[in-house]
């Protein structure tokens, strides 16, 4: 089976594929991941193949734009009310229609039975129905987000859809979501469940990691504002590090690569910052984490069963620190104002480590994360998706049904 993979221009949004795409590798399937420059250091880090088309998008960019100096995308564009959420639709489509034509290009030259992508890239939809190959989005997190972009940009996709010989703009055939169920909205578009496994690149184990902490060290909480401060700040880093920090017996293990560590300057005695690495690699180590509500970060730490702390910034952020409080598993502040309140973020981190009832939370999420089906299993289904298609007279396939 030929897989192509379409990905939007965002690193983050592909990590999650990765290891169903293993899964498929292993399983002795073609796997071939289409996208911008952005996504392809990605790609080959993962051992798999890519083709790139385009010029490098640059998200950070385009969210830091119009922004003034020392402003972060919180202060200038706050929560947005539920029914402009769909609104993000609207700049996915545009990227959509400017890659549209050579995207075509490499998907008919490739030739493949099976569609796979992130819930953003419209490109797939378009292109699968176009070639009558099934089309499998695959969720990163908490997503209230996708399903009303799909419907807040058909009336745009209409015209060049029905050009294109489609009644309009198609859904998925299979939405993959990651998220265990009490994690996930619960009015929200149902999707085929798929355990998380955490990925986020390879690296090797630091000798910190496999040291042994040294009786009576105190607790451990991780601090990752995700791969870059740039969205952040230094100073929000500064003050959410002192604020932290101000907890007696913790340690607090913060991700801070150069050029940012120097520019924050001198750190609270019980800071440590290190390098970025997978947080996989270290987060067995810790009592809680503390960060941006970044997908991947907050997925893996539910992965471990930690307690969470989120700082949510924008877009997807926002409904997944809802429901990581919901759940009991943390606390969110969605306001800048509560974010940059030491007061605010230090008795919620002592109430995290504190209350025995959020480790028990955590703990119960990751075990039903643990519980669900594997990649391995998927991509099986998967493949009896894309056999069905090709050979309709075909019944009972696992993941056929629209979702």
């Amino acid at each position: 089976m030929r897989v192509l993979v379409i990905s939007t221009p965002v690193p983050t949004h592909f990590l999650p594929m990765v290891p169903l795409l293993w899964a498929l590798r292993s399983a002795g399937h073609e796997v071939t991941v289409l996208g911008q420059p952005d996504v392809l250091g990605a790609v080959r880090a993962c051992g798999l193949t890519g083709i790139g088309v385009g010029e490098s998008f640059d998200v950070n960019a385009m969210l830091l734009r119009g922004l003034a100096e020392e402003q972060r995308p919180l202060q200038a564009r706050p929560r947005p009310a539920p029914e402009l959420v769909g609104g993000y639709g609207r700049l996915w489509w545009g990227h959509a229609t400017a890659l549209l034509d050579r995207y075509t290009d490499v998907a008919e030259a490739q030739r493949p039975d099976l569609i796979l992508a992130d819930p953003l890239e419209y490109c797939s939809l378009v292109i699968g129905a176009r070639l009558g190959v099934p089309v499998a989005h695959h969720r990163w997190t908490v997503d209230a987000i996708s399903g009303p972009a799909r419907r807040f940009v058909r009336p745009d996709s209409q015209e060049l859809c029905e050009r294109l010989g489609l009644s309009g703009l198609p859904d998925p055939d299979v939405l993959l979501d990651p998220c265990p169920p009490s994690l996930r909205i619960p009015d929200g578009q149902p999707g085929v469940p798929i355990r998380y496994v955490p990925y986020s690149g390879g690296a090797d184990v630091p000798a910190w990691v496999r040291a042994d902490r040294a009786p009576g060290a105190g607790r451990r909480v991780a601090v990752s504002l995700g791969n870059t401060l740039a969205l952040h700040g230094e100073r929000f880093t500064r003050g959410l590090l002192h604020a932290l920090a101000v907890r007696p017996g913790t340690e607090i293990l913060v991700t801070l690569p150069e050029p940012y560590r120097t520019a924050i300057g001198p750190l609270p005695e019980r800071v440590t910052a290190v390098d970025p690495l997978p947080l996989h690699l270290f987060l067995g180590t810790c009592d809680a984490m503390v960060h941006h509500g970044g997908a991947g970060t907050a997925m893996t730490a539910t992965a471990f069963g930690l307690p969470q702390l989120v700082l949510p910034q924008l877009a997807d952020h926002f409904p997944l620190g809802d429901r990581i409080a919901a759940t009991g598993v943390g606390l969110s502040f969605d306001t800048a104002a509560q974010q940059d309140d030491p007061r605010v973020v230090g008795d919620a981190l002592n109430e995290l480590l504190s209350a025995p009832r959020y480790a028990r939370s955590a703990r119960r999420l990751a075990a039903e994360m643990a519980a669900m089906p594997s990649p391995a299993a998927v991509a099986a289904d998967l493949e009896h998706l894309a056999l069905a298609s090709a050979e309709p007279t075909k019944t009972g396939v696992p993941c056929a049904s629209k979702t």
